[in-house]
């Protein structure tokens, strides 16, 4: 890992769960690692509900764009985090991956979304204290 790590967070279509944890990690970390996510079938756009739920706590991903998942974003990346499209992501030596199993945000009314945002909130500040550990006094 680099004095700057890179997390890719890859869901099925990115719209709505790799865009909140992207979403999540960049208002956290800063730009202290670098943040990509990316779909194996990327969506036309962002999940509306997605974007509503992250504008709710301040983040705004109305701007951001599913993008399609590429080898070498996988394989230039410290850490990958899977959401529900494990077996279509590459697999690297050296990378470290990780499957988070969250309900998919797709369809789902505002409430459910909410929920799906705040395991991911919590997920993203143990990633970061993984990734940016504190220095002890």
């Amino acid at each position: 890992m680099t004095d700057r790590p890179s997390v890719l967070f890859v869901c099925v279509h990115n719209a709505g769960r790799s865009q909140m944890a992207a979403g999540w990690l960049t208002h956290l970390a800063g730009d202290r690692v670098e943040v990509r996510s990316a779909g194996s079938e990327p969506a036309e756009t962002i999940n509306p509900a997605a974007v509503a739920a992250m504008r709710e706590i301040g983040i705004d991903i109305a701007g951001e764009q599913p993008k399609r998942l590429h080898p070498d974003a996988v394989a230039t990346s410290d850490v990958v985090v899977t959401m529900g499209c494990g077996d279509t992501c590459p697999y690297f030596p050296g990378v470290r991956y990780e499957d988070w199993q969250l309900t998919d945000p797709a369809g789902q009314p505002i409430e459910v979304v909410r929920q799906v945002r705040d395991e991911i909130k919590a997920r993203i500040e143990v990633l970061v204290e993984q990734l940016l550990p504190t220095p002890k006094q």
